[in-house]
């Protein structure tokens, strides 16, 4: 028997009036499909290691604030933000897994409202959502800090900082909310121990979904975008022939966080929200094995996220491997046929850029400023 005969049989259990609350109106528990990777044993499991992780990597950004400089605070303040967000996403929503495979409540005498079922599904679409708008807001923040340093001070302040993190949250709040207002609908999913939008080709549930999936995939792009930006720009400064330059050793290792969020969050979340895309634009059944599975690769990103933090960090590199030298000439040096693809690779993009500013500097230093001084009087 398939999911979704299960779905038709379970939602008959209950006689379908007008009185039905809307989250009950297509699943209705009890429900008699209980798959192995929606267990109490997995959501145990994701929840605690999950949580434990973002603990660590709380403390240990805590630690890095205390002794870094202000350059570097800027990006530890949206690492924090994210490591909050992960936290208690997996808090709340683990929480309230977990509790029904324990006790097997039942949710429509606990919740006859829908008041706890709309709670749950505004918590996975806000902490869906957040992590990958981090990544584009943190992205986005270094790629002004690199390839446009004047464009800010010679760091953005907290304040600013702290402002992007609430307005990042602010519009993972309004998306959640939306359901609650019309557009999409919160609904009981298979087996019975969550809640999310309805996945669903029709009216406003078409539109939320279209809305929840497209934001992530949108942000996934432009953090894609921005990064290789980023990179390509640090590349060439670290691999010019400028021997001179500043080092920049503390935006490299910003930068190789920033892509390792961006490749786990792509890696963990691109399948469920190319799935919801393509559930609801090609009218078919929901099929709720792949959303389970692609659900449990979402909630990976969570766990993954804060273990960049903890192990690639030049701290922790330089214990495992003490002898190499970290700094940003090591690796050049090391492998000059790779220094100079680099260079040839970066200068059609960036060679330009910089050269024109080189020569405008050496312009104005050959130009003689006018004398200031009035010339002397004639001798009578």
């Amino acid at each position: 028997m398939t999911p979704h005969q299960l779905n038709t049989m379970n939602a008959s259990v209950l006689p379908f009036t007008n009185n039905t609350p809307i989250c009950y109106s297509i699943n209705s528990p009890p429900f008699k499909y209980h798959p192995t990777i929606a267990s109490a044993y997995y959501s145990s499991i994701f929840t605690t290691l999950g949580i434990i992780s973002n603990l660590i990597a709380f403390v240990v950004l805590l630690k890095s604030f205390r002794r870094t400089h202000n350059r570097s605070r800027s990006f530890l303040i949206f690492l924090g933000g994210l490591v909050i967000t992960d936290s208690m996403g997996l808090l709340i929503t683990g929480s309230i897994v977990i509790s029904f495979h324990v006790t097997y409540f039942n949710w429509r005498q606990l919740d006859p409202n829908c008041h706890f079922c709309n709670f749950m599904g505004m918590s996975m679409v806000f902490y869906g959502l957040c992590p990958l708008l981090l990544g584009a807001a943190m992205a986005m923040e270094r790629y002004i800090g690199i390839n446009r340093p004047f464009a800010r001070s010679a760091s953005m302040p907290k304040r600013r900082t702290i402002s992007m993190v609430l307005m990042v949250w602010l519009i993972a709040g309004c998306i959640a909310l939306l359901p609650l207002t019309g557009v999409g609908s919160y609904h009981m999913q298979m087996p019975g121990s969550w809640c999310f939008f309805n996945i669903s080709s029709e009216g406003s549930n078409l539109a939320f979904s279209l809305l929840f999936s497209l934001v992530g995939l949108m942000c996934i792009a432009v953090s894609f975008l921005l990064n290789t930006v980023s990179v390509v720009t640090l590349i060439k400064v670290c691999c010019g022939q400028d021997r001179n330059q500043r080092r920049r050793d503390h935006e490299v290792e910003m930068m190789v966080q920033l892509i390792l969020i961006m490749v786990i969050a792509s890696i963990c979340w691109c399948p469920l929200l190319v799935f919801i895309a393509q559930t609801v634009l090609s009218g078919g059944p929901l099929r709720i094995k792949y959303l389970l599975l692609w659900l449990r690769f979402a909630t990976w990103n969570q766990i993954l996220d804060p273990w960049v933090y903890i192990l690639f960090r030049r701290a922790i590199l330089k214990r495992i491997y003490p002898r190499f030298d970290w700094s940003r000439g090591s690796i050049v040096t090391m492998y000059p046929s790779f220094r100079d693809t680099v260079r040839r690779f970066t200068r059609s993009s960036l060679g330009s850029t910089l050269g024109s500013d080189k020569t405008g500097e050496a312009q104005e230093s050959n130009v003689t400023p006018k004398s200031t001084l009035k010339p002397p009087p004639p001798s009578p």
